[in-house]
């Protein structure tokens, strides 16, 4: 089982969204049969058995295993990773494009630019799994808290700094057999899970 999977396909997105399926995918990380996750979601046992074959027909679960029960045979599944994220490809009609209003101080521009990671990392990563290969990749999260608007503002003036030197100091564009990689940087506050106070500063949007 993969620790994340990345739905590319706007039918599989369907039905990872419906509530019931959703469920289903959260229990059936401990392999299970439809009788057996009917009994731990409270649902009829034939409810429980259409979905999994909608889910499995997407890719979402898969056959762990069948056991054989007098005359009859138990299918047990189990989800194909424990969690998933779906790729802006799977609504590339709409999806955003970070290129059509580059704004550093636009929140919409930031999404635009998340929404972009998604969908390359997702690539990436359903290639590198049907190639049994991993991604090389680096991931850096951190938190500050900053004591006035001035300060961050300060702050992200010289991380713009910083990051222009490390790109210019090490981008080679004539390298030959050398891959592009993409740099994506954001700021953005928190929002606060104990409130339903989560309005941004004035000036963002």
């Amino acid at each position: 089982m993969l620790d994340v999977a990345v739905i590319e396909e706007a039918a599989a997105a369907e039905a990872s969204l419906d509530p019931i399926r959703s469920r289903i995918l959260a229990a059936v990380v401990e392999p299970g049969s439809a009788a057996m996750l009917a009994v731990r979601l409270e649902l009829p046992r034939q409810k429980v058995n259409y979905h999994l074959k909608e889910l499995e027909r997407h890719g979402l679960v898969e056959l762990a295993e069948e056991r054989r029960k007098g005359n009859v045979t138990e299918r047990v599944y189990r989800a194909t990773a424990a969690s998933y994220v779906i790729s802006p490809i799977a609504l590339a009609a709409v999806s955003p494009d970070p290129a059509r209003s580059p704004d550093q101080l636009s929140a919409r521009w930031l999404l635009a630019l998340g929404a972009r990671l998604v969908q390359e990392v997702g690539t990436l990563l359903t290639g590198a799994s049907r190639a049994r290969k991993r991604v090389a990749s680096f991931g850096l999260d951190a938190e500050v808290r900053f004591a006035s608007a001035a300060d961050r503002t300060a702050f992200a003036d010289q991380l713009a700094q910083t990051v222009a030197t490390l790109v210019s100091r090490y981008h080679d564009e004539s390298a030959t057999g050398g891959r592009s990689h993409r740099v994506v940087v954001g700021l953005h506050q928190i929002p606060d899970a104990r409130t339903h106070n989560n309005a941004p500063e004035e000036g963002q949007d």
